[in-house]
């Protein structure tokens, strides 16, 4: 069996690390790190700087993906009451739906939940609209820190 060149291997999970910044429930920025970690272990490159930053920008996409929808719903007026029970209740539906499911879940629980608290409908649907945005704000972020990795590993690596 012929050894699988560390670059690969890396370039494979920086670009998992992508697609996976996509996908709920898969851990793009994790993925990521996971690349260059694997990377500097493997061969000693890039330097401990760059190791840092790369990493650094790993994390931020792991934050973004936990606590994005929870931050935007919050600041929509959600409390976080409500914001913990849309994340178990759209569980569910994420599986049965998909990202679809994602999106109707934590909008619909949020709504429902801030209705029977504050009995307003404006105010439910501001929540549930801040809740949405930053669901999808949330993957948007992830999306371009997980890309950053990539491109500063290559810059560093190639360089």
């Amino acid at each position: 069996m012929l050894p699988v060149d560390p670059l690969y291997v890396a370039l494979a999970l920086l670009v998992a690390g992508i697609a996976g910044s996509f996908l709920p429930l898969v851990p793009g920025g994790g993925l990521s790190m996971v690349g260059v970690g694997y990377y500097w272990y493997v061969t000693g490159e890039p330097g401990t700087l760059a190791v840092v930053g790369l990493l650094g920008l790993g994390v931020l996409a792991v934050a973004f993906d936990w606590l994005g929808g929870a931050l935007a719903a919050n600041v929509g007026g959600a409390s976080m009451r409500t914001t913990a029970i849309a994340a178990v209740v759209t569980l569910p539906l994420l599986v049965v739906l998909g990202p679809l499911g994602l999106l109707v879940g934590v909008a619909g629980t949020v709504f429902a939940l801030e209705y029977r608290r504050h009995g307003d409908v404006d105010l439910s649907l501001r929540a549930a609209a801040y809740a949405t945005v930053g669901v999808l704000a949330s993957t948007a972020m992830q999306v371009l820190m997980t890309a950053s990795v990539l491109a500063g590993f290559l810059l560093a690596v190639l360089l």
